[in-house]
């Protein structure tokens, strides 16, 4: 039998590849997942692994070769060179699972362009009795937690993958035995998460070997982005074109540190969730030409309708009538008039949404997420408000999926529940416009020439100045302002 061997999915927006690397040649045993070659697109570097054990048969696409998605590379030849996959071997030679079979703890879908996460906790332990759709452990993407339950009652007889060790979409977890009788011996479930470490798992891209040596670099200089700290191509080429000035920079964030002090630290690993904020977060400063711009707004309005109605609204539609249906009616009503704000840059070319998915961003327990609430200039006040709990609670939760963080237009993001008086949002790319709501305080205010307490809140819109000029974004703020002011003007659309 022969197996085709293809190109991978490649990721948004990417149609060709390169061949860079074959590491087996015509003949040699294979095991399955092993890595067979290495392609590079214009922006990351993808190993193929063998989707099953065999012989290396004809390598179609050689080294050099361009190919696209799912174009033919190699095929493998089943036969007596077949060599066994490793977790194989590891399963032939442990004990004999218990009457009743076994089952795999495999990795559920993480959701659409995540193709590994981090094994966080486990909540079972080898020879614990489990139930089924029990969870055993939780795993974290750069996006969200995913929680893995029991796929079958039994005994957690084996942990595969440790705490704290990367897992690709396709890994098993752990195993069960769903007879519930003898129980191995607890497997050294370390030991997949530190075998890497010196492994062939963890080697650096072969590309990324040969262009160290071709500009003089070692891999003490050079940061790797790939799964367990390998170096990849585009890592040496950033480090290659980074001033000389950069690696004394980053020692010297990090001074000498006295023993006594040293003692008292803690070195906590960042999650994938919080890399991928920092991450997002220093791109969107590097990539926009962001400017934020201020206003002020009297909430007297706003609170006195909502204090006059909050009951009925609350009786009537079973959710609180709050502050944000109100912000996200005004923010709606402004991008109407200014279609900028709610547009993105695409190359050239500016994309222009005849659309509000309005994204809401909430703080959890680890780290700020985006949720996005769609067609938000469709909904009712109490449809905003029923979408908004309901986004937030699975926000807290952990539950939110990576299509529910996706397709943003437009982003509010609410410090005042925390206290902030006033701050400067960072754009949530690649949006052009976010607005920051700040703490309601009472200030004394000039009215009709007498000073009277009033209820105030600034106002700050963050925007991409390549898109949208100081008019425009000094409008937009105004008609949120005027809006909220005076509600009825979203009931008359002026």
């Amino acid at each position: 039998m022969t197996t085709e061997v293809r190109v991978p999915t490649l990721g948004e927006s990417v149609t060709e590849a390169t061949v860079a690397t074959w590491f087996k040649k015509p003949g040699d045993a294979v095991a399955v997942d092993e890595m067979l070659c290495e392609l590079e697109t214009d922006k990351v570097t993808v190993e193929v692994p063998a989707p099953s054990a065999g012989t290396m048969g004809e390598i179609v696409a050689a080294e050099g070769a361009t190919v696209g998605v799912d174009a033919l590379l190699a095929t493998i030849l089943a036969g007596e060179g077949a060599a066994p996959a490793p977790a194989a071997a590891a399963e032939a030679a442990a004990p004999a699972p218990a009457a009743g079979g076994s089952v795999d703890v495999m990795v559920p879908t993480l959701g659409e362009s995540v193709t590994e996460a981090t094994v966080s906790t486990w909540f079972k332990q080898v020879g614990d009795q489990v139930a089924a759709d029990e969870m055993l452990c939780e795993l974290e993407t750069d996006k969200v937690s995913v929680e893995v339950p029991a796929p079958a009652a039994g005994v957690l007889t084996e942990i595969i993958a440790a705490e704290g060790a990367t897992v690709d979409a396709t890994a098993k977890l752990a195993v069960l035995s769903s007879g519930g009788g003898a129980v191995a011996a607890a497997p050294a479930a370390a030991a997949p998460a530190a075998a890497p470490a010196g492994g062939k798992d963890v080697e650096n891209a072969p590309s990324a070997n040969k262009l160290m040596a071709e500009k003089g670099l070692s891999a003490a200089q050079i940061a790797g982005s790939g799964r367990d700290g390998r170096i990849m191509k585009e890592d040496v080429l950033k480090a290659a074109i980074a001033p000389a000035a950069a690696p004394t920079a980053a020692v010297a964030q990090r001074a000498p540190v006295a023993a006594d002090d040293a003692s008292r630290e803690e070195r906590v690993k960042m999650t994938r969730l919080r890399q991928t904020i920092a991450k997002r977060l220093k791109d969107s400063q590097n990539t926009a030409a962001m400017l934020t711009t201020y206003n002020e707004v009297d909430m007297t309005e706003v609170m006195a309708l909502r204090n006059e109605y909050k009951d009925l609204f609350l009786k009537k539609h079973g959710v609180k009538l709050g502050f944000m249906s109100f912000f996200t009616k005004a923010c709606v009503h402004a991008l109407k008039e200014v279609p900028e704000v709610n547009a993105e840059i695409d190359g050239t070319d500016i994309v222009y949404k005849n659309f509000v998915h309005m994204g809401i961003a909430a703080g959890t327990p680890t780290g700020l997420v985006v949720p996005v609430i769609r067609d938000a200039d469709q909904m009712s006040f109490a449809d905003i408000e029923k979408a908004i709990a309901e986004k937030g609670k699975r926000a807290r939760d952990g539950k939110l999926s990576m299509a529910e963080m996706q397709g943003g237009s437009f982003t509010i993001s609410n410090g005042g529940v925390y206290g902030s008086l006033m701050s400067s949002p960072i754009l949530n790319p690649p949006q052009s416009g976010i607005l920051g709501m700040h703490k309601i305080q009472d200030r004394p205010m000039a009215i009709n020439g007498q000073v009277v307490i009033r209820p105030m809140m600034y106002l700050a819109l963050s925007y991409d100045h390549r898109i949208v000029d100081g008019k425009g974004a000094v409008t937009f703020l105004v008609r949120v302002k005027e809006a909220l002011e005076d509600p009825r003007r979203l009931l008359m659309d002026l």
